[in-house]
């Protein structure tokens, strides 16, 4: 047995990832060729390095197939329900930032608020026969943040890839996406509304709250975790 340490399997947050933990007196490296999901950790031994998909890591902690991982909170936040009672979140990375918001097309001049946008699906659906579409693959987050904020006439419809592009292709009035520097929105005449932040996401060190199965591993863990810098809480 040991201690497994799930990382993004490749892309800028490996290579961040990778240098988080350099930084802190832990080497972690890919084996074998690039196309090959197989890592190593030099200089520690008991701790075995699993590459994984980010998508994939909240699934395997819950599941305690491995004890600890790197993935976005966007990703915990979303896919794992009551997650904070599976998972503990050991450490924010300072890397892989993103913001979860609500845009609108700029011609909306009259909508910059939630209340606004309260409004204008009201009016929207009074007009249409339907209510106003929100494309998103965040479902989770974002019902449960309009929910919050009460707005409810609307309807959220999926998309899993070139959400800023479903308002243009007429699939979507709105969207609430993962945004970075702005520019994707700002290329596709939409904005972010004033009051939409739902998440500020951002790479984390979460640990499965299944403990290791045996004593040995358990101060493996231990070690490990006193060895970054980083303290679980129970």
């Amino acid at each position: 047995m040991a201690v497994k340490l799930g990382v993004p399997s490749k892309g800028r947050l490996q290579e961040l990832t990778f240098d988080w933990f350099r930084t802190r007196g832990l080497d972690l490296r890919r084996s074998g060729s690039v196309r090959e999901y197989a890592g190593a950790v030099d200089g520690f031994e008991g701790v075995e390095l699993v590459l994984l998909s980010a998508g994939e890591i909240p699934r395997e902690l819950v599941s305690g197939r491995i004890d600890l991982g790197v993935t976005g909170t966007d990703l915990v936040h979303e896919r794992i329900p009551l997650w904070d009672q599976q998972m503990e979140l050991l450490a924010r990375l300072g890397f892989g930032h993103a913001d979860l918001l609500l845009a609108v097309p700029k011609v909306w001049i009259d909508v910059d608020t939630l209340d606004d946008l309260d409004a204008a699906a009201a009016q929207f659906r009074a007009r249409h026969g339907f209510r106003l579409r929100i494309a998103t693959k965040y479902h989770t987050m974002v019902r449960e943040f309009l929910r919050l904020n009460g707005v409810a006439d609307y309807q959220l419809v999926d998309s899993q890839g070139a959400t800023e592009g479903t308002v243009k292709n007429l699939t979507a009035e709105a969207i609430a996406d993962i945004s970075s520097t702005g520019d994707t929105l700002e290329a596709n005449h939409l904005k972010p509304l004033a009051d939409g932040l739902i998440h500020q996401s951002q790479a984390a060190l979460f640990r499965a709250r299944v403990a290791p199965a045996g004593t040995a591993d358990q101060n493996i863990l231990a070690t490990l975790l006193a060895r970054i810098g980083v303290h679980q809480s129970e």
